[in-house]
């Protein structure tokens, strides 16, 4: 195989703007990010992989004071955004950064809609064009600095071979009469959503969002949320992430067996010698404040009518076998949202039905009589 030319990091202001002159010019860039979510208490974005057919470029967010130059590109129409499961990565990217997209292309969207089974970027590209990535830092921090060679040579293969990747997907789309699906999918991936991704959504979810939380006793859910505030005091103050303080289940059977004392504490399965003596006698109070807290409740979800439950048993069962038909996952026929919306509004009539499929057109054109007949039937 042709040694590949290192890539080139950009860690300085000029060198961003030089990157951003030669990006306005391309047709088509690949792009990728690394954060550093196992490592830090709120994560972030520590590198945007750019390649282009030419050359691999790595950005590196923790040198710069301002990307906002990137931005243009980002958005641009002209420009086509090659990403490899990207919701992770645009949700990152408009999170730190605010930035909006358009003109994108996913490979792993196109490769499910393709119905194919191995849609992990590794496997494609061992598949395609025989290359094997190294996935050794997939798990790696990559906030730290400086970043080593090897982490480097990982980060720049994520992107270097995604265009033509792409353009052997993009030939078996038209082959197969499946574009205009995969375009509707890639407009959608466009309208991120915000979802937080980082420590806040897990305080706000708290002591909830733990699995299991809701078999507590309320009082037992008192003290998980003191538990659950102790761990998030502590993890700000070292910045790391909560799991690696004190993780979710162990806290769990701490607000279930109340330990009263430290060799109690000690027989918390999860919990290791060493967090009994860094952590013991501060939970062991957090412990004591839920016990003294009025109990807590679930929060109450509004229930859905036999109806609704009715409509999404049958628009379930229609995807189903729709899928099989076009030899792909049940999502890809319709996503979970937009079922959920079909079955809540319940439309009568082509209208309604076109209305609430406004962003699917392909869906709509294609699956439209069907999922009225289904909606109709007793």
């Amino acid at each position: 195989m042709k040694r590949l030319p290192e890539p080139v990091l950009i860690d300085k202001p000029y060198q961003l703007s030089k990157l951003v002159a030669t990006l306005r010019h391309e047709r088509i860039i690949a792009v990728d990010t690394e954060s550093n979510s196992l490592f830090a208490y709120q994560e972030q974005v520590c590198l945007i992989q750019f390649s282009t057919t030419e050359d691999d470029y790595l950005v590196d967010p923790l040198a710069l004071d301002d990307l906002s130059s990137l931005e243009p590109i980002f958005s641009s129409t002209e420009i086509e955004k090659v990403f490899h499961a990207a919701e992770y990565d645009l949700i990152c990217l408009s999170r730190d950064y605010g930035f909006t997209f358009t003109n994108l292309f996913d490979t792993m969207v196109a490769a499910r809609i393709l119905g194919r089974e191995a849609v992990g970027l590794g496997s494609m590209l061992e598949d395609e064009f025989g290359v094997r990535t190294d996935k050794r830092f997939q798990r790696a921090d990559w906030g730290r600095r400086p970043l080593p060679t090897e982490m480097k040579n990982y980060a720049r293969m994520d992107t270097r071979y995604l265009i033509p990747l792409r353009d052997h997907l993009m030939a078996s789309l038209h082959q197969t009469h499946l574009w205009a699906l995969a375009k509707e999918d890639f407009n959608l991936l466009c309208q991120v959503n915000g979802y937080p991704v980082n420590g806040e959504k897990k305080k706000l979810e708290e002591p909830w969002g733990i699995r299991g939380a809701v078999d507590l006793t309320p009082q037992g859910a008192a003290v998980l949320l003191e538990l659950c505030r102790y761990r998030d005091k502590v993890a700000r103050r070292i910045n790391r992430p909560l799991f690696k303080v004190i993780n979710n289940q162990t806290l769990l059977v701490i607000a279930s067996d109340l330990p009263r004392n430290l060799h109690e504490l000690g027989a918390v399965q999860g919990m290791s010698p060493k967090q009994v003596r860094r952590h013991g006698d501060n939970i062991l109070r957090a412990v004591k404040r839920g016990l003294r807290l009025d109990p807590i409740y679930p929060p109450k979800y509004p229930k859905h009518s036999v109806e609704y439950l009715q409509r999404m048993d049958r628009l379930r069962q229609w995807r189903k076998y729709a899928a099989q038909d076009m030899g792909v996952k049940s999502d890809v026929v319709m996503p979970r949202g937009l079922l959920e919306a079909l079955a809540r509004q319940d439309p009568t009539d082509e209208q309604e039905l076109a209305s609430i499929l406004s962003a699917v057109p392909w869906r709509l054109d294609k699956f439209g009589s069907q999922i009225l007949e289904e909606l109709f039937s007793d």
